[in-house]
């Protein structure tokens, strides 16, 4: 069985002013690096074989905290990158929404269905994450690994291993440093453990 722990990078301005960011690289805030040094704690006792990331900032630095427990050096991915979401990157829901009137909320209820205008679909952002997320699998049989990514793409990823249509993508939460598990069995794959954020609540955030 192999084990990957899927977390999602910490904190960043634009997640703060609820800016959409897709692959605009934007910086962590300070709270995020903070998200990040208390995840790599919490990921201290793992036997981690590796640690591999999305090349955007905010997730490969919460990926080297983790990493940094280890010894060990991040290993770059960009088919693990957020979605990319084109012309939306840097505005607000309202702002995308005075736009293009009514889009936004027709990729809420039927990811499956829309294109962003300038960016891609939910459904190539499956196909190029479960991929990657894939043949990572491969060359770790029976170990455990640490992937940082995206809110995005966590969620089209647990759709992808669990056969769960992408309209339900909206439907799965993923908070800021959130930890998930999925194990590679032979016959399966498991997922035991969603948006795991303990240890910022232990920390009293």
């Amino acid at each position: 069985m192999t084990k990957v722990i899927l977390v999602r990078h910490g904190q960043t301005l634009w997640n703060h002013e609820m800016k959409y960011q897709g692959h605009t690289d934007i910086a962590l805030t300070d709270e995020g690096i903070h998200q990040a040094e208390l995840v790599a704690e919490r990921l201290a006792d793992e036997p981690l074989a590796a640690v591999y990331a999305s090349d955007l900032s905010r997730a490969f630095i919460t990926a080297e905290y983790i990493a940094g427990k280890h010894g060990l050096t991040v290993v770059s991915v960009p088919a693990l990158r957020e979605i990319c979401f084109g012309d939306w990157e840097g505005l607000t829901y309202d702002g995308i929404d005075e736009r293009w009137p009514g889009l936004l909320k027709k990729l809420y209820s039927f990811a499956d269905e829309v294109e962003i205008p300038g960016g891609e679909s939910f459904r190539i952002l499956k196909e190029r994450a479960h991929g990657a997320v894939c043949e990572l699998v491969k060359q770790h049989p029976g170990q455990t690994i640490a992937i940082v990514s995206h809110g995005g793409t966590i969620r089209a990823l647990i759709c992808a291993v669990l056969n769960l249509h992408l309209n339900q993508v909206w439907s799965l939460k993923q908070d800021n440093t959130a930890v998930n598990i999925l194990e590679y069995h032979e016959d399966r794959v498991m997922l035991s453990l969603f948006n795991d954020a303990c240890h910022l609540l232990h920390a009293g955030k």
